[in-house]
C-alpha cells in the first residue's frame, strides 16, 4: 500500500532550524527509506511565498503569486511510501527527522497512480 507522508510546518519552527543540520538529517531519512526498499518518492518544497496558485474558472486560467490564503501552516515536503500495512505508515512517519517540530500526516493513495511502477 502506498502512503503519502506529508510534512506540515509553521512558518516560525521553519525559520527557527538549521539548514545544514535539516539536509543532513532528510539525507539519512532518505537513505534510511531505500535501504529498507519503501522508498517510491520525495521531495522538500519551496517556501510558500514563491508558490504560484492556478486555477480554471470559466474556461480560463487563473495565476496567483504565493499563496492563495493566509495560513500559519504550509506543506514543507513529502514522501511517498510503500509498506505492506498503516501501522508501517506510521512507524515512518514518527522517524522522519521534522516530526520532533512538524506535523506529519500519513494519508493512503487513493486513485490513479500517474508516475509510478506496478508494484
Amino acid at each position: 500500500m502506498k502512503y503519502a507522508l506529508l510534512v506540515h510546518m509553521n512558518k516560525e519552527a521553519g525559520d527557527q532550524y538549521d539548514v545544514a543540520s535539516a539536509r543532513a538529517a532528510g539525507m539519512a531519512y532518505g537513505e534510511a527509506l531505500r535501504a529498507a526498499g519503501v522508498f517510491v518518492a520525495g521531495a522538500g518544497l519551496d517556501a510558500p511565498e514563491k508558490s504560484t496558485m492556478v486555477t480554471l474558472r470559466n474556461g480560463q486560467r487563473e495565476v496567483h503569486d504565493g499563496p492563495y490564503a493566509e495560513t500559519k501552516e504550509f506543506l514543507g515536503g513529502f514522501v511517498v511510501i510503500d509498506v505492506p500495512q498503516h501501522e508501517d505508515a506510521l512507524e515512518w512517519a514518527a522517524r522522519h527527522p521534522s516530526a520532533a517540530f512538524a506535523c506529519i500526516e500519513v494519508r493512503a493513495l487513493a486513485g490513479s497512480y500517474f508516475a509510478t511502477s506496478g508494484k
